[in-house]
C-alpha cells in the first residue's frame, strides 16, 4: 500500500497509534513470528522480516513496543525500517494479577488502567444481567467496615460481592458499635477484620485512614471514602483530596457511557465544591483526558478549592469559575449536581442557610441543556434537582448508581482474582 509518510508510535496490545515520521513510501505489517530479540531481559532493537501484505499487528508478550529512530535495519525485501525499543508497561492480559494491591485514592488510575477496568466493568454488566449465577468469586469473603454510615454505597458493595458469589460480613456504624468505641485503634481492628475475611471494603470518618489500613493490612482494602472533606490530606502532586476514588471511577465511567467520550468534553460542577469529596475526585480523574474543560458553580461559601484549580492548570486543563447555572447548562455535555452538606458545616447554619437552595436543576436549566447532554449527581439529592427532572431521559443519576455497582463488581475481581 502505497503512503507518503511512515509512522512511530507505541504499540499496546490490540492497538497501534501512529504519529508521522517523513521520508518512508511503505506501509508495512508484521506478525509476531517476525520479530527476534537480541537481549531476552531489555531488548533495544529487533529484526523483522515481512512480505508487505494485509496483517494485525499482534502484541503478544506483556510488554510495549515504541518506534524509535535509532540505527536502520534491512528486511528481506529491501524495505527499511527502524529499530524498535519495548518498555515495560502494566499488563491487562486474562489471568494475569491486578497491579494495584489496594483502591484507595484516584492518584493510582491511569488513562490505560481505567480505560482496562471500563472494560471488567462492561463485562461485569453482562454478567449481572444474564448470568445471575456466577461463581467467579465464590469461597472469598468480604467485610465492610463502615465507619461512617454510607447506606448506599455499603448496599452496592455487598451486592457486587453477592452476584460474584462471595460471601459478606457487615457493619454499618462501625464508629458507635465496634471495639473502636472502646478505644481500639484502627490498626488493631484491621489486624484483626482481615482475620475472618479475604477483602475489607472501608469507609471513615478521618482524613488518611484507609492508607493506614491499607500499610497495616496483607488483604486488599477499599476506600468507599475517607475524610470529611474540610481536613484534606496532603499528597504527592501537590494536591489535597478528600477521597472518593470509587465515586470519581463510576462517575468517568458513566460519563463514557453517556456521551460516548471522555476527550473533548465540558462538565459542570455545580453545588458544594468545596467538601464534596466527589466532584473534587472527578476534577482529578478528567484531568487525565484531552481538552476537557471544567465549570465551577457554586455558592461562595463553598467555592472549589485552589488546590484543584492549580492541579488543573497545572495540566492544561481549562477552568472557568461562575455564578450562571442557566449559562454552563447551555454549553456542557454533562452537568454534575451535588448536594449542599449540612454535616460539613458544624454550628455554623447560618452558613449552610445562605448555601443552601441557590442552585437547583429544574425543568427550566433542562430546557436549555443539548439533547445529548446528561445530569448527574452522586446521591443523595435534597431539593438541588426536583423530582420532575427524573422522567427525562437525560437525567442520568440512577443509571449512575446502577454503574456503580458494575465498578465495584470489576473491582473486586481485579483485586481478589486478577484480570
Amino acid at each position: 500500500m502505497a503512503s507518503s509518510s511512515c509512522s512511530t508510535s507505541m504499540l499496546h496490545r490490540g492497538s497501534f497509534n501512529p504519529k508521522q515520521i517523513k521520508n518512508c513510501n511503505k506501509e508495512l505489517t508484521f506478525n509476531h513470528s517476525s520479530f527476534c530479540c537480541k537481549s531476552s531481559d531489555h531488548c533495544k532493537s529487533l529484526s523483522a522480516t515481512t512480505d508487505i501484505k494485509p496483517s494485525r499487528l499482534l502484541l503478544l508478550n506483556e510488554k510495549s513496543m515504541k518506534w524509535k529512530q535509532t540505527s536502520k535495519f534491512s528486511l528481506k525485501n529491501s524495505v527499511q525500517c527502524r529499530a524498535l525499543e519495548i518498555e515495560n508497561k502494566p499488563s491487562f492480559t486474562i489471568g494475569k494479577k491486578f497491579q494495584l494491591g489496594d483502591v484507595i485514592e484516584a492518584q493510582q488510575f491511569d488513562r490505560d488502567t481505567l480505560s482496562a477496568i471500563f472494560d471488567v466493568a462492561r463485562e461485569m454488566e453482562k454478567i449481572e444481567k444474564n448470568s445471575p449465577g456466577s461463581q467467579i468469586l465464590k469461597g472469598y469473603l468480604m467485610a465492610t467496615l463502615f465507619y461512617e454510615p454510607s447506606t448506599r454505597t455499603r448496599l452496592s458493595f455487598e451486592s457486587a460481592m453477592k452476584r460474584l458469589g462471595g460471601e459478606v460480613l457487615t457493619t454499618e456504624n462501625a464508629r458507635e458499635f465496634s471495639s473502636a468505641a472502646k478505644g481500639e485503634t484502627l490498626e488493631d481492628s484491621i489486624r484483626t477484620v482481615e482475620g475472618y475475611s479475604d477483602i475489607i471494603v472501608m469507609r471513615h470518618f478521618e482524613s488518611g485512614s484507609a492508607k493506614r489500613a491499607a500499610a497495616t493490612a496483607n488483604i486488599p482494602i477499599i476506600n468507599a471514602g475517607d475524610g470529611p472533606g474540610q481536613h484534606p490530606t496532603q499528597l504527592r502532586e501537590g494536591i489535597t483530596l478528600a477521597f472518593c476514588p470509587m465515586q470519581a471511577l463510576l462517575d468517568v465511567y458513566t460519563i463514557e457511557r453517556e456521551i460516548g467520550k471522555l476527550d473533548g468534553i465540558k462538565v459542570g460542577l455545580v453545588g458544594d465544591l468545596a467538601n464534596g469529596r466527589t466532584v473534587r475526585s472527578l476534577a482529578y480523574l478528567l484531568a487525565k483526558y484531552q481538552d476537557v474543560k471544567i465549570y465551577f458553580v457554586s455558592p461562595e461559601v463553598v467555592k472549589m478549592k485552589d488546590d484543584i484549580k492549580e492541579y488543573l492548570t497545572s495540566k492544561g486543563v481549562e477552568w472557568e469559575e461562575t455564578s450562571d447555572l442557566m449559562e454552563v447548562a447551555s454549553k456542557c455535555d454533562v452537568l454534575y449536581q451535588t448536594r449542599i452538606q449540612r454535616e460539613r458545616f458544624g454550628e455554623r447554619i447560618d452558613l449552610y442557610e445562605e448555601a443552601r437552595g441557590k442552585y437547583i436543576m429544574d425543568r427550566d436549566i433542562l430546557g436549555v441543556m443539548q439533547k445529548h447532554a446528561v445530569v448527574m449527581h452522586p446521591l443523595p439529592r435534597l431539593d438541588e434537582i426536583t423530582v420532575d427532572v427524573d422522567a427525562d431521559p437525560r437525567a442520568a443519576y440512577f443509571r449512575q448508581a446502577k454503574n456503580g455497582l458494575y465498578i465495584r463488581m470489576a473491582l473486586l475481581k481485579l483485586l481478589l482474582v486478577g484480570w
